[in-house]
């Protein structure tokens, strides 16, 4: 069963919005644990906008899951990683504006960085992965860096899904078949959701895990988190 990593960030952008603690991020990251999930994920951003830096170190205290910590690698992020030494750490080039992630590596250009930057995490015994597009030339080039595993960025494929998700899906397919055969692991994140998790998840091979946060939080609003959780869980059968 591929594992579900719960992204908590929209939860720390409503508690930021109004100061104060409300809503608790340590007892909602305890509740979505309860209910099921199996992973908690935090993106801290320089601006710190949700996912502070006193949160990332807080949150160890009650994680009982895997903690996956994603970001891009500035030294202040290394630091932190290094410091709290989570399960795993994902490598996101995002900006430092950026208001999401909205691309992977190019692991051919920067493949020299990456590898320096893993040996590091793995040295502290931190698996590592990489945020890559689903284009053959970057998770092929992304063995290089040492990477444990690919984060497959799905925001072509949630886009495309509602059309064709056969086409959607095709570059993904190959992409995961290859890194199969590299023998780096699979996981997944971005714009994926209830509608089209349960086709991803079915059609990719020894897909390890995926990271969701928006599309999660905004179900949840309606239905609620005890009941949300089973029914991502159920998808990933």
């Amino acid at each position: 069963m591929t594992a579900l990593s719960v992204n908590i960030n929209k939860v720390a952008t409503l508690r930021n919005a109004r100061g104060g603690n409300m809503p608790d991020l340590i007892g909602v990251t305890k509740d979505l644990q309860r209910f099921g999930a199996q992973g908690i994920t935090i993106h801290p951003r320089p601006d710190q906008r949700h996912i502070r830096y006193s949160d990332a170190r807080e949150l160890p205290k009650c994680i009982t899951t895997e903690f996956n910590i994603e970001g891009n690698p500035i030294p202040e992020f290394i630091a932190l990683v290094l410091e709290i030494k989570p399960d795993q750490v994902t490598l996101v080039p995002d900006a430092e504006d950026a208001i999401t992630s909205n691309a992977g590596w190019d692991t051919l250009k920067h493949a020299s960085f990456l590898k320096e930057v893993i040996a590091e995490f793995k040295q502290q015994g931190i698996r590592t992965s990489i945020f890559v597009d689903p284009d053959l030339k970057m998770v092929e080039a992304a063995k290089d860096t040492g990477t444990d595993r690919i984060e497959l960025y799905t925001e072509a494929y949630a886009a495309g899904y509602v059309k064709n998700p056969a086409l959607a899906i095709a570059p993904y397919i190959k992409c995961a078949e290859l890194a199969k055969t590299l023998g780096i692991g699979i996981n997944a994140g971005h714009d994926l959701s209830l509608d089209n998790l349960q086709y991803f998840a079915q059609n990719i091979p020894q897909l390890l895990e995926v990271s969701i946060g928006h599309a999660l939080i905004c179900e949840s609003l309606y239905l609620g988190f005890e009941n949300v959780i089973p029914m991502y869980l159920q998808r990933l059968l």
